[in-house]
């Protein structure tokens, strides 16, 4: 009697066990492992507009505003040295005399020679109405003395290059030669600067193009002056992009009043642009899907997946060009675990930077 008592406690125990077990099982198909009210832990970021700010830094050099090598224009002795080397000149300031006593000369010879020409042409041609000369012969006196003029105005021309003259303001060089000298075409005699203003050619890769406009603001910092930033603005763009090293070449100006900047000196240069008030959102809130992008916007408590166009990416932030409006709340961390409609527990959300700044691109 004992012996039964105890077979039929100990079946009893083991229908109770599958019945526990096959209510286990119920559950679990019935919920895929989780509970469907359960909620998914994610941490989310509030989209909101901020300050972005394009930034470029290339490697530039130092060129003068106006730069020539000053040459005589004829082979002749230096007989003066209207300059002092290193000084500012103004334009039409006299920088060099050259020997013109043979070109006074022929200046003298070809004006007696166009003063004779010039009378016989007039006599005769006061005889044109006596038919006393023929029009050809009246025609050949004239074509004589406007040969004549020319020949003085050459003369002129080149009495006038024995005066060498600053084209332009600026600061000469060193001068290479002495009163004396026998100078030709070839010969350098000094040079003129106008370091007024400093000319900044400089390089940029295309894919910065976009950054780029005449008129904007640049810095640029010289090994030569720690700590000092010069300023100006881009003034020109090339029209066209090196094939080779795939850039292009961007000139800017730089006020150089005080003659700090010397031609070919090498700079650093930052250009910046402020793009003005823009949405971005964190990178880890985007969510690739073949050639779509999206991310889970928090809407009642649920994820909701939408679909975002994208702009320029800088560390750790992205812009978004459509698909979000500002205090939409997005998912950043969890997005692998949710899908659309799953709820949401948020424990945390993430405080986006004010100001965002970038490569441009």
């Amino acid at each position: 009697m004992k012996n039964l008592s105890v077979k039929t406690i100990t079946v009893a125990g083991v229908g109770c066990v599958f019945l526990a077990l096959a209510a286990c099982g119920d559950n679990e198909s019935q919920g895929g492992g989780r509970p469907q009210n359960m909620a998914t832990r994610v941490i989310v970021s509030e989209i909101r507009p901020q300050s972005f700010i394009d930034e470029v830094e290339a490697l530039g050099t130092a060129r003068a505003n106006e730069s020539i090598e000053i040459k005589p224009r004829i082979p002749s002795l230096v007989t003066g040295i209207g300059f002092t080397e290193g000084k500012l000149v103004k334009k039409g300031d006299l920088l060099v005399e050259l020997d013109s006593r043979q070109i006074r000369a022929g200046l003298a010879v070809a004006e007696a020679e166009l003063e004779e020409t010039r009378s016989v042409y007039n006599r005769n041609r006061s005889l044109i109405d006596t038919q006393a000369i023929s029009a050809a012969n009246l025609e050949q006196l004239r074509a004589a003395m406007q040969v004549d003029e020319a020949a003085v105005e050459a003369e002129r021309a080149r009495l006038d290059n024995t005066l060498i003259i600053a084209p332009f303001d600026g600061r000469v060089g060193l001068r290479r030669v002495s009163p004396g000298s026998y100078v030709d075409t070839q010969t350098i005699i000094t040079t003129l600067d106008d370091t007024e203003t400093i000319k900044l050619d400089f390089t940029v890769p295309e894919t910065f193009i976009t950054v780029l406009s005449e008129g904007m603001a640049i810095e640029a910092e010289s090994l030569v002056y720690p700590g000092r930033r010069f300023t100006g603005t881009v003034d020109s763009i090339d029209t066209r992009l090196d094939p080779v090293s795939r850039s292009i070449q961007v000139r800017a100006l730089l006020p150089n009043s005080d003659g700090a900047l010397k031609p070919g000196m090498f700079l650093s240069v930052n250009l910046k642009r402020d793009r003005g008030e823009l949405l971005v959102a964190p990178e880890e809130a985007i969510v690739p899907e073949g050639a779509s992008q999206y991310v889970y916007k928090v809407v009642d408590g649920k994820a909701v997946q939408q679909t975002v166009t994208l702009g320029r990416r800088i560390p750790g932030q992205v812009e978004i060009v459509s698909g979000l409006e500002a205090g939409d709340v997005v998912v950043t961390e969890g997005t692998q675990k949710i899908r659309p409609g799953s709820q949401l527990d948020v424990v945390q959300q993430q405080a986006n930077g004010d100001v965002s700044r970038g490569p441009g691109g």
